[in-house]
């Protein structure tokens, strides 16, 4: 039975406005999806709104545009230089579900729990939690990777620490070190404010964040080039796998120790 607040069944609501935006999408002369990504990205979107309602929607949909937006920053400069996205940015499907696959599977998870019967309520407040902190990783990845290309004044790998070019697998720097703890804080405030996590759990997203970051670009470092299925794609869904684990464990760490 559907509340009174909430009358309209969410799955037929998803699939209207994911429809909606999917039409938008396809005419708009901006293309931040090709047009199979824009049919993944309906996908996706029908599947959060379904799982998690308008809450889980919003954080994703915010991903998806500053993800966008840092990527297009510079983009005349980094095709010059060789390092720019591919397809100026434009997403496909491999590129929707490496940064979403993740938090797709924390959310549908939030559906099956319940049944389950087994703490559903602090199983379902950890799935939400590393569904924030999926986002806020792969936030992070994005701003600091396109930040880092453009303004970054020195790149070094880091498992070396020694100078690079800018774009090379594995290159960090301060500029985009920054900007990627600046955008994963702030995805996680916005989790916090649709109620998804407390204020502990946005920082234990933030440091999550920055951990699996980290830890991509080293993997990006060693081994991404000698792998031949480590492509960039699987090389995020790891990125927001390591995010999510990591802030759970934070948070389940800091509740033991504030219990102890």
């Amino acid at each position: 039975m559907l509340s009174p607040i909430y009358p309209f069944n969410p799955w037929l609501v998803a699939v209207g406005l994911n429809t909606i935006f999917l039409l938008i999408g396809w005419i708009a002369p901006a293309k931040l999806l090709t047009p199979s990504g824009l049919l993944h990205a309906w996908l996706l979107g029908i599947l959060i709104w379904g799982s998690l309602g308008w809450q889980g929607y919003i954080l994703a949909l915010f991903y998806f545009l500053v993800g966008s937006a840092a990527t297009r920053i510079g983009m005349a400069q980094k095709e010059a230089e060789g390092i720019a996205e591919k397809r100026s940015g434009a997403r496909g499907p491999e590129n929707v579900w490496g940064s979403a696959l993740t938090g797709a599977i924390c959310a549908l998870g939030t559906l099956v729990i319940p049944a389950l019967k087994v703490e559903p309520q602090l199983i379902t407040s950890l799935l939400l939690l590393g569904y924030v902190a999926s986002f806020s990783t792969k936030l992070a990845d994005t701003c600091g990777s396109e930040v880092g290309k453009v303004y970054g004044k020195q790149t070094i790998l880091i498992t070396t620490l020694q100078p690079v070019p800018r774009g090379t697998d594995g290159a960090v720097s301060l500029e985009g070190t920054l900007a990627g703890l600046v955008a994963s804080m702030v995805i996680a405030l916005l989790g916090w404010a649709v109620g998804f996590v407390s204020l502990s759990g946005v920082i234990c997203c933030v440091l999550a964040a920055f951990i699996a970051t980290n830890l991509e670009s080293a993997i990006g470092a060693t081994l991404q080039a000698k792998v031949s299925w480590l492509t960039n794609e699987v090389v995020n869904f790891i990125n927001t796998v390591v995010g999510a684990t990591t802030a759970v464990i934070l948070v389940l760490a800091w509740q033991w120790y504030g219990c102890s």
